[in-house]
């Protein structure tokens, strides 16, 4: 089959994907496809992105070091910044050690490639492809469990010899509901297993100090031992990290093919990270977790006035399901020309029926921009068919 045909079956299926410019900051607005929107679909959920100290590190960074690491970090790319920023992370997250990544995607290809190898991983059926795919190309028996199902994932576990790995979301992307930690970790422990927590989206906005879901189920990292990171998220820019223990970075240093085989973040980058950061785990951090909640309970309060199922985690994420792929697609098209942005996810991204617009707050969005959104989003529609 030819490429062509290929992509004449995503069109046919409604699920062909194509890249928009956006040629501004990312901030509550901004502009894309030519045109300023209301940005309600950005992960930049502390509005640190375009945080005026975090720019200023970066490009005091910039300056003196240039702009590329020049190589992997075992070689000579190993610029003093990131074990600056690797001690902050671990002060944060609670553990004696970490490590930086590429990518959360990177970092969990990684993990999974180093710790699982010849034993058994269980992943929720709806973590990110990250982890499924670590798991797939680890070598090791990947085996899923129904979302945020403990029973199931017991009576499994039972069942299972060898050295075991879970991994789950702490927060899941696409739903914006949170992983049932407490119980996981206990299941863990009971069963000799390890559990691995991907904390994308939990990392600065989560617990009171932002260190994430991890604490915010009340854990340390006894209990979690391997907790995966993103910079790109609430924090603003770029990179991922694993905190864990001393022996399990040093072994990570040693075994993980995508952080040995791969050239260093950009000093800048990690600077600017580093920078906000500091920001996350000052007063300001807390105002500012603050504000994304207040906002996050305005605008769900909003949406379920209209009759929108929205449910009540107290994440940035509010998924509107619309279940079907063209209308999730019509839905987010009719929105872009009120001058708002809210992304259709579609299969395969998230199960075939499921389809859905994800929203996103920010805690710089005003209640004007939310207000705008709610005027726009309107009543659910109906079901086909109903």
């Amino acid at each position: 089959m030819t490429y062509r045909a290929q992509l004449d079956r995503l069109h046919a299926a409604g699920t062909y994907r194509q890249r928009h410019p956006v040629t501004s900051a990312q901030g509550p607005e901004i502009t894309y496809r030519g045109k300023v929107v209301v940005n309600l679909s950005s992960n930049n959920y502390l509005g640190l992105a375009h945080h005026p100290k975090v720019i200023e590190a970066a490009k005091t960074m910039l300056s003196s070091a240039g702009l590329g690491a020049g190589a992997a970090r075992l070689i000579c790319g190993n610029h003093e910044v990131f074990e600056t920023l690797e001690a902050r992370l671990a002060t944060f997250k609670g553990t004696e050690s970490a490590l930086l990544f590429g990518s959360g995607y990177t970092a969990n290809l990684g993990l999974l490639q180093a710790l699982a190898e010849d034993g058994t991983v269980y992943c929720d059926r709806l973590n990110h492809a990250s982890l499924i795919d670590g798991a797939r190309l680890s070598g090791a028996s990947l085996r899923t469990y129904p979302h945020r199902d403990n029973n199931q994932l017991n009576r499994r576990l039972r069942r299972t010899e060898g050295p075991v790995l879970v991994a789950t979301d702490g927060v899941f992307s696409m739903d914006g509901d949170l992983a049932p930690l407490r119980e996981l970790a206990d299941l863990c422990t009971r069963h000799s297993a390890t559990l691995l927590v991907d904390d994308a989206h939990g990392t600065g906005v989560l617990a009171d100090d932002g260190s994430g879901s991890v604490h915010l189920a009340g854990l340390n990292s006894t209990q979690v031992p391997v907790q995966m990171g993103t910079l790109g998220k609430a924090l603003g820019g770029y990179g991922a990290f694993v905190a864990g223990s001393a022996d399990l970075i040093d072994y990570l240093v040693n075994r993980a093919r995508s952080f040995i085989f791969t050239t260093a973040l950009p000093p800048a980058i990690a600077a600017g990270a580093l920078a906000a950061l500091e920001i996350v785990m000052s007063d300001e951090g807390q105002q500012r977790r603050e504000a994304l909640q207040s906002n996050r309970t305005y605008l769900a309060n909003g949406l379920k006035a209209l009759g929108w199922n929205v449910p009540d985690c107290n994440t940035p994420i509010l998924p509107l399901l619309v279940g079907d792929t063209t209308q999730a697609a019509a839905l987010s098209e009719r929105l872009l020309e009120s001058g708002i942005l809210a992304a259709a996810v579609r299969p395969p991204t998230v199960p075939e029926g499921t389809s859905r617009l994800r929203v996103t707050v920010m805690c710089d969005h005003t209640h004007a921009h939310l207000d705008k959104a709610l005027a726009a989003i309107d009543k659910p529609p109906r079901p086909s068919g109903g």
